[in-house]
């Protein structure tokens, strides 16, 4: 098992948990855990025994997003005496930022995020990479950016409006205001609210249970699929899931699941 600065990761019967773990700082993202985000998600991937993660955190807070600290050193950290050159390093800087948050996409298992007290700025873009959301009742959220002079630039703007259309998008980043689970759901940001933070957990990880349970192959498949057709149109998507099926169909998984399907059996599939 890996171990980080700044995260808890454990894996139980296929099912990788990744905590956030600076309770003591509400879980914000410091330059540790950027790296350590995208060091754990790799892990997922490149791991045959995971087949699925739950994204969650450890303390009141799901995370308070980028530390200040962090950004009060960004000056020092791109410094140069050349005006250029100093642009280029905060861009480059930007560009691997964002770079660990999408490992959650790249990431072929699926990431599930359970989402307790505050997801503050950061957090938002943190969980919008995320393949499915669920949260607690205490769950609040808000796109915090605004409120400090800034553009939210690792990926709200990007993912947020494809979760929950352009309109509640731009409201929730202009005004920077705080919404509840509840508004969360009907938007269609979270796929369920759940009563406790308890029955979160216990909930999130029955789903990625049964998600483990399926066909590693074919969930992958279908983790690329969603992913590219997400992104492209239905004529290139179409295109692109035939030349998939027509190199991935043929497999011992399917065999196994027709079989299992003929006998009445649970299928028993290989990582």
């Amino acid at each position: 098992m890996p171990s980080f600065e700044t995260l808890a990761v454990s894996l139980d019967a296929h099912v990788a948990t990744v905590r956030l773990n600076r309770p003591e700082k509400a879980n914000a993202m410091n330059a540790a855990m950027w790296q350590e985000i995208r060091q754990a998600f790799e892990w997922v991937d490149q791991t045959p025994e995971v087949r699925v993660a739950v994204l969650q955190a450890e303390g009141r807070y799901f995370t308070a997003g980028i530390d200040l600290q962090m950004m009060l050193g960004l000056g020092a950290l791109v410094a140069d005496d050349c005006e250029g050159r100093q642009r280029e390093k905060l861009r480059r800087l930007i560009l691997d930022l964002q770079d660990t948050l999408s490992s959650l996409e790249r990431c072929r298992k699926p990431v599930l995020a359970a989402i307790h007290g505050g997801c503050i700025g950061g957090g938002i873009d943190l969980v919008t990479c995320a393949d499915m959301r669920y949260c607690s009742e205490d769950a609040s959220f808000t796109i915090k950016e605004i409120d400090i002079g800034m553009v939210a630039d690792v990926g709200t703007l990007q993912r947020l409006p494809r979760l929950i259309g352009q309109g509640m998008a731009r409201e929730l980043a202009y005004t920077g205001r705080v919404f509840g689970a509840q508004e969360a759901r009907d938007m269609g940001l979270v796929n369920r609210v759940f009563a406790s933070r308890e029955a979160l957990y216990a909930g999130v990880q029955e789903i990625a249970a049964s998600i483990a349970a399926k066909s590693p192959l074919s969930i992958r498949g279908s983790k690329e699929m969603l992913n590219y057709a997400r992104d492209h149109s239905v004529a290139d998507s179409l295109n692109y899931v035939a030349t998939w099926n027509a190199a991935m169909l043929q497999s011992e998984d399917l065999k196994q699941a027709m079989a299992a399907s003929m006998q009445k059996q649970e299928p028993k599939f290989r990582d």
